[in-house]
């Protein structure tokens, strides 16, 4: 026998490799060993059957926080992969430089999931929904570059969350410290938007070619689509200079609204992740496969969003090497979809309804060459009710909002 795994019979949609059609894709250990037409089935050790279904890499979901147990916001990992397709999460500012050790040995190590970080520009990280801004001091270039130099394999970039509740009166000063601190160690930054102030046009600026704005369909005030209804001259910008353009669809930073009228002028964003968080993961947002459906239901095409998942993030944060694609010699992660033709419905955080056409529906996560077991929903944490459903919190979503607890 050749192979350890084999995953035979499926549509293969890799655009990390340009491979579109009818591939068998062959595993050895960990690693992607062959796709090719026709494998026999006998080659391999264990034979999964992927006829009628679409076979992609593993997702990597940019903007996730997963540091379960130890932030307002954090999820299990695993049991979310095991049911979404996502073998790659890149935690999106949940621990600081006082924090990271933890994150490492209690979220990173246990997971059968791939686990990466932008390390939060303030060093408590989020360990509660918000403010962590209000206090220069977190916000210690000194400490972030220390922790950084000592966490390379872990640590992707640099993330700062803008918006008025997070940094207060200290204004655009943790973006400057955020910005020093990404350029002295040669590392993207991802900023977060939401409430004014400080404004989008202040903030879009310290945005460089690789850097990442995160909620870029919000409604917020500091949205990006301009009250004549075209993309913010600032934005417009940000864009051509190379800013990376990302979803991070979260409770509070996807509105129709904004990210309808922009896809249609070609504004399509190069990420699309989730901010999945306790509350998005109940609704609207629920997994990365529904934010998929979304952005196809808004007339991007499938091979388009699983771009916007798979190899274009991995190539954001520089392991696009490892992930993001089925050439051979990358980690063997791999996802089955059912692609499904009918009527279907979406929502946004706002609660306004478009319906699509066709959705991917999962069916397998393979992480390393090993398929994951599904692992069932975990209850929602004690700071929430039992009963907790998105729709009946939808009400009182706009104070909070307003106060910092829509999006991390």
């Amino acid at each position: 026998m050749r192979f350890d795994l084999l995953v035979k019979g499926g549509e293969v949609i890799d655009p990390g490799s340009g491979r579109r059609g009818p591939f068998d894709v062959a595993v050895n250990r960990n690693r992607i060993a062959a796709v090719e037409r026709n494998i026999p089935a006998n080659a391999a050790a264990r034979v999964i059957d992927a006829t009628g279904k679409i076979v992609t890499p593993g997702l990597v979901d940019l903007h996730t926080h997963v540091f379960h147990g130890c932030s307002y916001w954090g999820v299990r990992p695993d049991p979310v992969a095991s049911r979404s397709g996502v073998t790659t999460w890149i935690d999106a500012g949940s621990a600081g430089a006082m924090t990271l050790g933890g994150f490492r040995d209690y979220i990173v190590k246990p997971a059968e999931s791939r686990i990466y970080a932008f390390l939060n520009i303030s060093y408590i990280g989020l360990v509660g929904p918000d403010h962590e801004l209000m206090n220069l001091n977190y916000a210690d270039v000194d400490v972030f570059k220390r922790i950084y130099d000592l966490n390379r394999d872990l640590v992707v970039g640099i993330k700062v969350r803008m918006m008025s509740s997070t940094v207060g009166e200290q204004g655009l000063k943790p973006l400057e410290r955020a910005r020093q601190a990404a350029d002295e160690c040669a590392i993207p930054m991802m900023m977060h938007i939401g409430y004014a102030p400080p404004s989008i046009d202040d903030c879009l600026p310290f945005l460089k070619q690789g850097d990442i704005l995160t909620h870029c369909f919000t409604g917020f005030d500091m949205r990006i689509l301009g009250q004549d209804g075209k993309l913010r001259d600032s934005a417009r910008a940000a864009w051509e200079r190379g800013v990376v353009m990302d979803v991070g669809h979260g409770t509070g930073a996807f509105q129709f609204e904004v990210a309808e009228p922009l896809i249609q002028q070609g504004y399509k964003p190069m990420v699309i992740s989730t901010d999945i968080h306790q509350l998005s993961i109940r609704g609207p947002m629920y997994d990365l496969p529904t934010c998929l459906n979304k952005c196809v239901a808004l007339g991007m095409s499938v091979d388009e969003v699983v771009e916007a998942a798979t190899s274009a993030p991995a190539r954001v944060i520089g392991l696009d090497n490892e992930v993001g694609s089925l050439r051979p010699g990358l980690m063997a992660d791999i996802a089955l979809f059912e692609l499904e033709q009918g009527s279907f419905r979406y929502y946004d955080v706002k609660m306004d309804m478009r319906e699509g056409r066709e959705r991917l529906r999962h069916s397998l996560t393979i992480v390393g060459g090993r398929p994951l077991e599904e692992l069932p929903v975990e209850p929602p944490p004690p700071w929430l009710a039992e009963d907790f459903v998105w729709p009946s919190f939808q009400a009182s979503l706009v104070k909070r909002q307003r106060e910092g607890f829509a999006s991390g």
